[in-house]
């Protein structure tokens, strides 16, 4: 039998039977451990190095720096942090000359058949450290060209994001770039610079740019970030001003200037509006806390901007950030152009950084949407998902996994929301829901991110949908939020997934889902995952949208890739079908098999007593359960490789087996319920005596996986990871279900 842990520190030395209390260390320490840390905000420079759709950072200096001359050099200078140690996969496309190094060890030299070949991609395995690493690319200009695209592999999954080095731009998302230099600057028995001290220090002029020229500072601030239109244009200021406890109850004063008809909001109230330029200035009571200020102001003849000072009982008071912006030292944000007849939404609603704004089509600008920016050069705000840098592709690592959307957190959220009424704990379902609306209030940000600087800064997986792991999990949590809360958003967003399943995703000629993934080691696949990765998503749409056809394709993928998958006459699914191979694997991978019966539940749960295909999935759930029953293990656990006796006792695929078993009972789906109860109740058992232990982590549950023909990749190749994500909602979910089947064995 595997060990996971001394029995001492199982859940079920401290709790026994009691699957409520095992319940409440998993959910207490899944939330503690990931608190509601909100995105990163910073400021980034748009004319900087930006990425394409696969999340390669776009170092063309051919384009950057015309000037150079064949031979010279440019340089790309960045930092990456780590939360832990870490090992990824790096891609590097030379268009020439390039080399990359990695906290000053030299990891990559292209060579001369790199450098000629356009297509070419090499793999760089990069071993992080714990904290900021530094990345130095070296490039030379030669007639084939002049730069690189350099990135993670796996970008939308494996975030690797570049921070500007040096101590003034401390904060600013991206690199920093210089050249051209006829001779080497840095390398090989080259001193690098020192990232820790100001940028001078190192003797280059380094690119974008962070501060104003002399004549630019000068200008009124929209005239500066916007230039001087030629028809009225109108732009908006925000911040935050802070009135201390002494001065609550004395007079506030704000005075200014304004080059234009200007408008300002105190706390959503207008009280300064002018029609046309000149000075102003204003008295009301001053009330200790924190105010919102917002300004909008229309171009003039003479200037576009404004200032504005503000003092309470004689004493100037300094202006805030509405937000903490790294890279920012400045207290106001802006946003523009806009048009000035253009009508703004309540400033409530104006001041906040999950909103667009509406942009004007001045200056050869279209018009569309626009967000908030510094007032450095061509610098905008653009929000970050940090929470869990440079983790594995699914292990938590000590980072949080808050506001990320991703399939494993799907059933995270779901299994939290179960969690919440079966214990009665609403601040379980406000956590997941926060979680839920983190990610999706951002949608539209960014969708227009994505479009404004090539590659997400969140919701990578949302708005770069490739494959049914990018959306069907965490959609079908996300319903299950809809179904509790009515949010419209949530609906509008499963209206795009829909339409990428129903619509554009892969097909056989069938009609039978798969992965097409062209060039991949996976192209031309179908796997056991992807009944999890779409059925439980169709069937709440079906409910939710009032959509039959999206329950219709749920049933009707269960029947086709049972044709493809089904091991006979064992009853278990391979786990893939490689049609490069025309043939399955027949390796009945364990948590392949419980994503089957496990959205096969959620199916059929659905699914109406008279609908086509019910007798057939039905008699589909039966012989499964069968086939997997007849190989639970002594332990109550079952085996990475169902049939393999000497494979490890893994966790998540039993906590499955357990919820559809349990399931299959309460619903009245399987027949001999006493055979199906007791496995179900063995099955829990076995988790919280092997794999639940007393603190709420989780043991035994595999990483995630690729495939093989041969058992031994799941056998020995994967291991399993503590607290991955794979396994904590469904041993929620599975604690909610066989408490479930207690109460009704009660009866």
């Amino acid at each position: 039998m595997t060990v996971y842990m001394e029995q001492r520190d199982s859940s079920r030395y401290w709790f026994g039977d009691d699957e409520q209390r095992v319940l409440e260390v998993l959910a207490n320490r899944y939330v503690g451990a990931n608190p509601p840390i909100p995105f990163a905000l910073r400021s980034f420079a748009k004319s900087g190095i930006l990425q394409n759709r696969e999340g390669l950072y776009e170092m063309d200096f051919a384009d950057r720096l015309p000037q150079a001359a064949n031979g010279d050099y440019a340089y790309a200078f960045g930092l990456v942090w780590s939360d832990d140690e870490r090992s990824i996969d790096g891609i590097m496309e030379p268009l020439g000359p390039v080399s990359l190094y990695v906290n000053e060890e030299r990891l990559y030299r292209s060579s001369a058949a790199e450098e000629l070949k356009p297509d070419t991609r090499a793999v760089i395995p990069l071993l992080l450290r714990k904290g900021w690493n530094s990345f130095l690319v070296e490039t030379r200009r030669t007639p084939a060209g002049f730069g690189c695209r350099f990135g993670a592999d796996e970008a939308k999954v494996r975030i690797m994001q570049v921070l500007s080095p040096f101590a003034g731009r401390s904060g600013y998302a991206g690199w920093v770039y210089a050249g051209p230099s006829s001779k080497p600057l840095y390398g090989v028995e080259l001193r690098f610079p020192d990232y820790a001290k100001p940028e001078e220090d190192s003797g280059q002029a380094w690119l974008p740019r962070t501060s104003w020229k002399e004549e630019e500072a000068a200008l009124p601030v929209f005239e500066r970030l916007f230039g001087r239109p030629s028809r009225p244009a109108a732009a908006l200021g925000w911040n935050r001003l802070s009135v201390p406890a002494e001065a609550d109850g004395a007079s506030l004063m704000l005075e200014g200037t304004a080059f234009g008809p200007t408008t300002v909001w105190l706390d959503g109230r207008p009280v300064v509006e002018l029609t046309e330029e000149g000075g102003f200035q204003l008295t009301v009571r001053a009330e200790a806390g924190i105010h919102q200020l917002l300004v909008r102001s229309v171009s003039g003849p003479n200037g576009w901007g404004f200032s504005l000072k503000a003092s309470a009982g004689g004493k100037p008071l300094a202006f805030e950030p509405p937000a903490p912006i790294h890279g920012s030292g400045e207290a106001w944000l802006y946003a523009g152009p806009l048009h000035p007849q253009t009508a703004l939404p309540e400033p409530a609603s104006v001041c906040t950084l999950t909103m667009l704004l509406p942009s004007a089509d001045l200056e050869g600008r279209p018009a569309g949407s626009t967000y908030w920016m510094t007032g450095a050069p061509d610098t905008m705000v653009r929000p970050y998902y940090e929470n869990a840098m440079l983790s594995n592709k699914w292990t938590t690592g000590s980072a949080t996994n808050y506001a990320r959307w991703d399939y494993p957190l799907g059933v995270t959220m779901y299994g939290l929301l179960r969690t919440s009424r079966e214990l009665n704990r609403p601040d379980l379902a406000d956590y997941a829901l926060g979680h839920i609306r983190s990610c999706t209030e951002m949608y539209d940000y960014s969708i227009w991110d994505r479009d404004q600087y090539g590659f997400p800064s969140v919701n990578h997986q949302l708005v770069l949908i490739k494959m049914l792991d990018n959306c069907g999990s965490f959609g079908s949590a996300m319903l299950e939020a809809y179904s509790m809360t009515g949010e419209d958003r949530f609906l509008r967003i499963a209206d795009g997934i829909a339409d990428f399943m129903l619509r554009r995703l892969e097909r056989r000629e069938d009609g039978a889902f798969y992965r097409l993934c062209p060039g991949e080691y996976s192209a031309d696949t179908m796997w056991a995952d992807d009944l999890y990765m779409s059925a439980p998503f169709l069937t709440r749409y079906a409910s939710a949208a009032e959509c039959p056809e999206a329950l219709d394709e749920a049933a009707r993928q269960f029947l086709l890739f049972k044709r493809y998958l089904l091991m006979e006459p064992e009853n278990v699914m391979s786990h893939v079908y490689d049609f490069k191979y025309g043939q399955a694997t027949r390796v009945p991978w364990g948590r392949g098999n419980g994503w089957v019966l496990f959205s096969l539940s959620e199916l059929l749960e659905k699914l109406p007593e008279q609908h086509k295909d019910r007798e057939a999935l039905l008699a589909m759930f039966r012989d499964l359960c069968a086939g997997v029953a007849a190989l639970q293990a002594d332990s109550g656990l079952w085996r990475q490789v169902l049939n393999e006796p000497d494979a490890y006792e893994e966790a998540s695929c039993t906590a499955m087996f357990a919820y559809a078993f349990a399931r299959g009972v309460r619903f009245g789906w399987l027949q001999d319920t006493e055979k199906y109860s007791e496995a179900a109740l063995a099955a829990w058992r076995g988790l919280t005596g092997h794999a639940i232990d007393r603190g709420g982590n989780v043991h035994g549950v595999c990483s995630g996986s690729r495939y093989s023909f041969a058992p031994d990749y799941y056998m020995y190749d994967l291991r399993t990871v503590v607290n991955d994500n794979h396994g904590i909602g469904i041993m929620m979910l599975a604690g909610v279900e066989i408490s479930r089947l207690k109460r009704r064995d009660l009866k």
